[in-house]
């Protein structure tokens, strides 16, 4: 069935996004700003944009025309931000800091979450997450007059100890991470725990494999 973006509104378009696209990873992003106000809150119109540099978007929201919520401003203003992941076992504690909040209200406290210091920028990271990435503002695009997104330079990974495999290699035991991803609706996640494994094909054994298929 065909669905023409033309003549359909934002909401069902927004829904179409949502139910086709998944699972998305969850940015839970955390941002500090100019006053040392912190806030916390996961995103999940988010994912790797590059490897060399490392890049990170991120898509924001607002909650009304030309507002993109307390993350999108404060990255505006100070141009830090700290990206950390979401393991199952966080997954409520995640789901405190998504309350709409007044910016006076400090979501990690809401959420029984610590934060400890990061290297580079001044936004903490989420002391309970397995991965934090520590980044700096590259471009803010505007797509919309409540819609922006955010692209980030990554200057700083922290992995959970227990989590890093070879730490010169910088090999990383990604299923003992246990991350969870964004699906539809309102409340809709998915474990990364339902795997398998099917690796690339080498150009050159297409022919035989091919001809064995």
């Amino acid at each position: 069935m065909l669905f023409d973006v033309v003549g359909t509104s934002n909401e069902n378009v927004y829904k179409l996004l949502v139910a086709t696209i998944g699972p998305r990873p969850i940015a839970w992003v955390t941002t500090q700003d100019v006053d040392g106000t912190l806030n916390a809150a996961p995103f999940s119109f988010f994912n790797a944009m590059s490897g060399n540099p490392p890049v990170v978007g991120i898509g924001i929201g607002g909650r009304g025309p030309g507002d993109v919520k307390d993350t999108g401003g404060n990255i505006r203003r100070t141009g830090q931000f700290v990206v950390n992941l979401v393991s199952y076992n966080l997954a409520k504690q995640m789901n405190v800091t998504a309350i709409d909040f007044p910016k006076s209200v400090d979501e990690l406290a809401e959420a029984g979450l610590a934060t400890a210091p990061s290297l580079h920028v001044k936004p903490p990271r989420i002391a309970e997450a397995p991965v934090a990435m520590e980044c700096e503002r590259l471009v803010i695009v505007e797509v919309g007059v409540d819609r922006a997104v955010i692209l980030g330079k990554v200057v700083a990974f922290h992995v959970q100890d227990d989590c890093v495999l070879d730490k010169d290699r910088c090999y990383i035991d990604t299923p003992k991470l246990d991350l969870i991803g964004r699906m539809h609706g309102a409340g809709w996640y998915a474990r990364t725990t339902d795997r398998f494994e099917m690796p690339r094909i080498n150009v050159n054994d297409w022919p035989l494999r091919k001809a064995a298929e």
